[in-house]
């Protein structure tokens, strides 16, 4: 039997690491999401703060371990194997919980994660055991520390409705004061920002980066008896006004003298500060559970005590973590903050949501998202007959955003938002956690950091009427993902937990293997999709002002969509064909995707004309005039693929084998016509567009011969309905595709050289 709780050991040893991998990829945007959206310092000095915060944090984190080994449940009530198997089942519940939240690259907190995993199998291994000694229901409290539980539940709901509003409203006041010309203020007024930014850093650093460690609860000589923690929390207002003249003082003399941009330095001060916390507060989460069975087993293993009779209330003193663990796991979490691509989509996804700038909006509206922008506009409007018209023409003033020139380089994007709101975010969550902590109220830095982002968001008009709806409903969804995350990793630990108390030495090994093979299968998944991305391409918007810049510009779109139709098409004709409707319905979504992808373009139409010179008005027509093309291509090719799909699920008759003969003659002339069009887009040699233009009658007259041979068929021999209207649906569509594809290729043969003639096609060529 020992030999099982040995292998428990190594695996949670094992899934700590990968905990580490997947968490830090999860909490990344906690402190990155300022400095990265602002764009105010160069990345890689970004990652480099970042990463010393990280290790820094991490090393002196090894007094936040507790809430692992007696925050949740009292263990006391419990013996060493059944310890065990709540380990065993949060470790496995968090790593495979977390994972999906990554992928799907939404921020969730790795806090709740772990509070909620070591509740629900707490709660089940409790009801077990009342079950088993033939208690009552009520018995199970005393297993669990029900008072901490409830204020780590409360601390967190309460921090997202505060964080939101306080958020929004110094955000407003900052904006109100310092207005998007905040440089060329008075060097006072930055000095003053910068002392009051710094100052609230800096006490974070004290209170919730140093307090939790290792180092804040030793007595240094010239404290006497007194430990760090304890003169800092009985010193606050004397440090907080140091702090304050210091840091004014300091930021006067760097903008006066030195021309420092301080609102930099703040985030770049504010950034290490929360990837400091970030490390030495949450690092207990991923490895504060493995560190604990550890502890467990070693103290176990060398008492001779049966595993069923071992009581486990040591775990309710504090142990100190070897430093050589905190070192490996610092070095660990480093490595994954340069490169873990699943960080990079969680901290776009916030940034998505906070952009002052026009985004692919990921989210859909819906009913509540709706609610809440029509009733904020309804306070908007209320709120304009209360004000004076010139205050409210102050405030407008202050709020005007200046006009950004768009550059040429299509690399380069505007930062998501400005330096002012970057400093706030960083600061209100800073000031946010450090009172909590000294308050001793539980929270999640995670949902901390993303509301004051969402709040100054909000404050920041980022939200307008273009993106509102988008917006909010994207906030909700992250919202709903935090409820779904505690519910499911109740129900999930409490489940592991149950079939591993039922035969642990069965069940340990099965429950690996299955973790395993879904953390293989997210990966590869993962790694797929962006490869996929990468080789397909998306389609790029049009930057150049005169028309032969948009030609060559958008030359690549058209090999794209060209290249994608053709597939598109043909897997539609093959899932007829077969009947395969795994195919089908990967066909549908290929082509949602590229209908998508072509409105995104038509959405920039009206920023495309504003970057116009007065010289190369022309441009826009033509540039209009193709994306219609594109989305009458992509509309034709969602309607061939939807009507395929809906007769294959719906059972229909398959087609008969004249039909499908016939569509696949079709096909494959499309697919030449395809293979010309692409080729001539991707070497931009577009003097063979007149030669595939040569061809518009032949195929024209194909797809008509096959419509005139159906209808023969129907007068005849054809017996079933929906095979009829299918197969002239499709071709009748594969008309309308063929002439939208003919009518891109003359708007772009004649935009190239209106004296080209459409040359002969030889049979060669045709082939």
């Amino acid at each position: 039997m020992e030999n099982i709780y040995l292998l428990m050991i190594v695996a949670l040893a094992v899934l700590a690491v990968a905990d580490l991998i997947i968490g830090v990829s999860n909490d990344a945007v906690n402190f990155l999401n300022s400095a990265i959206g602002s764009k105010a310092i160069p990345f890689k000095t970004i990652m480099i703060v970042a990463s010393a915060g990280v290790a820094i944090g991490a090393v002196f984190s090894s007094g936040m371990m507790e809430v692992a080994r007696n925050g949740i449940f009292n263990p006391d009530q419990f013996m060493f194997n059944e310890v065990m198997i709540i380990f065993m089942a949060v470790m496995i519940t968090d790593i495979l919980l977390l994972d999906f939240f990554n992928t799907i690259g939404m921020p969730t907190s790795t806090t709740v994660s772990i509070v909620f995993e070591l509740l629900g199998a707490s709660v089940a291994m409790a009801l077990i055991k009342v079950a088993h000694d033939g208690g009552s229901l009520t018995d199970a409290i005393n297993y669990i520390n029900t008072s901490k539980a409830t204020e780590i539940i409360f601390g967190i709901l309460l921090s997202v409705v505060i964080a939101f509003t306080i958020g929004a409203m110094v955000q407003w006041v900052a904006r109100l004061l310092l207005s998007y010309n905040f440089e060329k203020k008075a060097h006072w007024v930055g000095a003053l920002f910068g002392g009051i930014a710094l100052t609230s850093i800096t006490y974070f650093i004290f209170i919730k980066g140093l307090s939790g460690t290792s180092l804040a609860s030793q007595k240094l000589d010239f404290l006497g008896d007194t430990t760090l923690k304890d003169y800092i929390e009985s010193h606050v207002s004397v440090i907080v006004a140091l702090s304050l003249t210091f840091w004014t003082l300091l930021s006067y003399l760097l903008l006066a003298l030195l021309k420092i941009n301080i609102y930099k330095l703040i985030i770049l001060v504010g950034t290490f500060a929360l990837a400091l916390a970030f490390a030495g507060n949450d690092l207990v989460n991923f490895i504060g559970v493995p560190i604990a069975g550890w502890v467990s087993y070693s103290t176990w293993a060398g008492s001779g005590v049966a595993a069923d009779a071992f009581s486990m209330a040591f775990l309710a003193d504090q142990v100190p973590t070897p430093t050589i663990l905190l070192i490996a796991a610092g070095l660990i979490m480093v490595a994954t903050l340069w490169f873990s691509s699943k960080a990079k989509s969680v901290v776009k996804t916030s940034l998505d949501l906070s952009s002052q700038e026009e985004t692919k909006e990921r989210f859909q509206p819906n009913f509540l998202s709706r609610t809440f922008v029509r009733t904020a506009i309804l306070g908007s409007q209320m709120s304009s007959y209360l004000l004076p018209e010139s205050w409210q023409a102050k405030i407008e003033k202050q709020f005007e955003k200046p006009v950004i020139p768009l550059k040429r380089d299509k690399t380069y994007e505007l930062p998501a938002f400005d330096l002012v709101r970057a400093a706030i975010n960083l600061m209100v969550a800073a000031a946010l956690i450090s009172v909590a902590t000294s308050m001793k109220l539980p929270l999640s830095t995670t949902y901390v950091t993303f509301m004051v982002a969402m709040g100054t968001s909000l404050a920041d008009r980022a939200w307008g009427a273009e993106s509102a709806v988008y917006r909010v409903a994207g906030v909700l969804n992250v919202i709903g993902g935090w409820f779904f995350t505690a519910f499911v990793a109740f129900i999930s630990a409490a489940i592991i937990a149950y079939f591993l108390n039922w035969n642990v030495q069965v069940m340990v090994p099965i429950f690996l293997l299955i973790a395993t093979l879904l953390l293989v299968r997210s990966y590869i998944a993962h790694k797929k999709k962006a490869q996929e991305t990468k080789e397909e391409g998306s389609l790029t918007r049009a930057e150049s002002s005169s028309v032969q810049g948009v030609i060559h510009e958008s030359a690549e779109n058209i090999a794209h969509v060209i290249k994608r139709g053709n597939r598109i098409y043909t897997n539609a004709i093959n899932g007829l064909a077969k009947q395969d409707l795994t195919l089908l319905k990967k066909n549908k979504k290929q082509v949602i995707k590229l209908s998508d992808e072509i409105d995104e373009l038509r959405d920039h139409i009206f920023y495309f004309i504003k970057n116009l010179d007065e010289s190369s008005i022309g441009a826009s027509s033509f540039y209009i005039n193709i994306l219609g093309y594109l989305q009458d291509i992509a509309q034709s090719l969602e309607y061939i693929s939807k009507v395929s799909h809906k007769h294959v699920n719906n059972n229909h008759k398959k087609l008969k084998f004249s039909q499908i003969k016939e569509l696949k003659e079709v096909d494959a002339r499309f697919e030449r016509l395809f293979e010309n069009t692409r080729n001539a887009f991707e070497s931009r040699s577009f003097e063979e567009i007149g030669l595939i233009l040569n061809r518009k009658a032949e195929i024209v007259s194909l797809v008509s011969t096959k419509i005139q041979k159906q209808v023969e068929r129907t007068r005849t021999e054809e017996s079933s309905p929906k095979n009829t209207t299918l197969y002239f649906s499709i071709l009748l569509e594969t008309k309308d595709l063929l002439a939208a594809i003919m009518n891109l290729l003359e708007e772009y043969h004649g935009a190239f050289d209106s004296s080209i003639k459409p040359a002969k096609l030889s049979d060669e060529q045709a082939e």
